[in-house]
């Protein structure tokens, strides 16, 4: 895990990033800002239990082409889920709390994830280890008004005007950030290259 000093506010930014791409970029740029954050973990995931791995590119050119791409000087790339025995989000962010306890983390995803939120193990868990910011993506800025977790969690919303204060709720506290959205997608880039998911 990267280094921390006391105090640092995180963000977690998990993702399979394959590829990587530039609306990656943005959700991670756009939470930095907005959250304040002293720096963002942009982690690269071996794998996600809910996609089709047989279009997987290795970790390492996975980590590599997330280095090529990041131009803030904040965002940290690392894989240290590699060497945790499950690939589970939940798990994570137990072992990342668990090791960091002078660190105020965010966990960050772009709104496109909160469809599917509700399948991730012990999403609900997740939820309650730390305070989540969902990133504005095309198509999905409604998302937060259907999917089950904004449902189910609608009492723990933290208005978009206070995100940059997220970091000093206890969770369960979320807030959807709109801004830029970029139209890139990694299923969109497999496709054009050839991999269809």
């Amino acid at each position: 895990m990267p280094h921390t000093e006391r105090g640092m506010v995180v963000g977690l930014f998990g993702g399979s990033f394959n590829p990587p791409h530039d609306g990656h970029a943005l959700v991670a740029e756009i939470a930095i800002k907005r959250l304040g954050l002293d720096q963002l973990w942009w982690i690269v995931t071996p794998g996600n239990p809910l996609k089709d791995r047989r279009h997987l590119l290795p970790l390492a050119e996975r980590i590599t082409l997330s280095e090529q791409l990041i131009r803030h000087p904040a965002i940290k790339v690392t894989a240290f889920e590699r060497n945790f025995a499950t690939s589970f989000t939940a798990n994570t962010l137990v072992r990342v709390k668990a090791r960091n306890p002078h660190v105020h983390f965010i966990w960050i995803m772009g709104a496109d994830s909160l469809k599917t939120f509700h399948q991730w193990q012990h999403w609900q868990d997740i939820v309650n280890t730390f305070p989540i910011a969902v990133i504005d993506r095309p198509g999905s800025t409604l998302s937060f008004l259907s999917s089950k977790m904004a449902r189910t969690f609608d009492f723990a919303r933290v208005d978009e005007d206070d995100s940059r204060a997220l970091w000093k709720r206890h969770a369960p506290a979320w807030t959807f950030i709109h801004g830029p959205r970029s139209g890139h997608s990694s299923t969109a880039i497999r496709a054009t290259n050839g991999a269809v998911k």
